[in-house]
């Protein structure tokens, strides 16, 4: 019998060519689909002028309102104080973040840290706070090169690599409660935003907030902003700012806070602590070469943004800052 030359074997059965090479392409198409270290897509990416404003009316005032603010200046980490570490998910686990974290405030956090050693370690703030302070870096995907920084080496294996982005301001304000006065949040406090898995997960938890400044309205979104020249690039980490009144941690790290209602009402049985803002600028890199450091399966996704904050104030500070808010002052501590 004639063989055919259209068919190969392949595990003892007779493909066709056309099926070997669909099979081929449906195997390299996965393989790009999912390259842990391949850039962010173009979908990822938004002209911030293109971007709807949210002219959000302001919320409605209770009579045991606190309408202060405090403001602090840590820094924008000039010091280089950067790892793969997250002391509050892995404790004890060096490198366990899987991508780089940039740090103001406290000086010595990392993966080994305790609360003993945060409360006695350096700190950028100028105000004295020991806090600690922490995100994902941003990084140029257009210049790559030896990496300059220990942590920068150990992230390349997980997909995080480019050149990390200094950021040129960092603002950190507490804020008050629309209907209570707001209590002091316990020293050790740990607090999560965003979901750093959000591409993956649903996004429940995440909250990623990117913009660009000089924009009027809350003109943010949760894609990575092209901004014009002059602009800064900004993400806006809120932070939970109801506590349930027992803890400074909870298993999964967020159980013993929640986040109040659009209007600012806190949930049933917890109590309003001051409201902590976190907003980083940059100067804006090159349009679509930038990205994220993230969890190699989350692609660099701009969703996965996320902070994570450990309170270490001492009584005098917190008071200050409780004072401000229920007194309705805007106060900025600068040294």
């Amino acid at each position: 019998m004639q063989q055919n030359r259209n068919h190969h074997r392949a595990g003892g059965v007779a493909l066709p060519v056309g099926v070997l090479l669909c099979l081929a392409l449906g195997l390299s198409l996965l393989v790009v689909r999912f390259r842990p270290s391949g850039p962010e897509p173009a979908s990822g990416f938004v002209d911030i002028t293109t971007v709807a404003a949210t002219a959000l009316a302001p919320p409605a005032v209770g009579p045991d309102a606190s309408g202060g603010s405090y403001t602090q200046d840590c820094g924008h980490n000039q010091e280089g104080h950067r790892n793969a570490d997250n002391v509050v998910v892995s404790p004890g686990t060096v490198g366990g973040a899987h991508h780089v974290h940039d740090y103001v405030g406290n000086l010595s956090t990392d993966a080994n840290s305790t609360d003993d050693s945060l409360a006695s370690a350096a700190t950028t703030c100028t105000d004295g706070d020991r806090s600690t302070y922490y995100w994902p870096v941003l990084r140029r995907t257009d210049r790559g090169g030896p990496a300059t920084h220990t942590a920068e080496a150990a992230d390349a294996p997980h997909g995080n690599t480019g050149e990390i982005l200094v950021p040129e301001t960092v603002t950190i304000e507490y804020l008050g409660n629309p209907w209570a006065k707001v209590v002091p949040m316990p020293r050790f406090l740990r607090l999560l935003e965003g979901d750093p898995t959000a591409a993956t997960d649903g996004g429940a938890e995440a909250g990623a907030r990117w913009g660009c400044t000089g924009f009027t309205g809350r003109t943010t979104t949760d894609r990575y902003p092209l901004c014009p020249a002059g602009s800064l690039l900004t993400r806006t980490l809120d932070f939970p700012s109801c506590w349930d009144g027992r803890g400074t941690d909870s298993p999964g790290h967020r159980s013993h806070v929640r986040f109040p209602s659009a209007t600012g009402l806190c949930p049933h049985d917890t109590f309003a602590i001051p409201h902590l803002r976190v907003t980083i600028g940059y100067r804006p890199p090159p349009p679509r070469a930038f990205a994220l450091d993230a969890f190699p399966e989350q692609q660099h996704s701009p969703l996965t943004d996320h902070g994570v904050f450990v309170d270490l104030m001492t009584d005098r500070q917190t008071a200050t800052v409780v004072a401000c808010l229920n007194e309705d002052r805007s106060c900025r501590e600068s040294g």
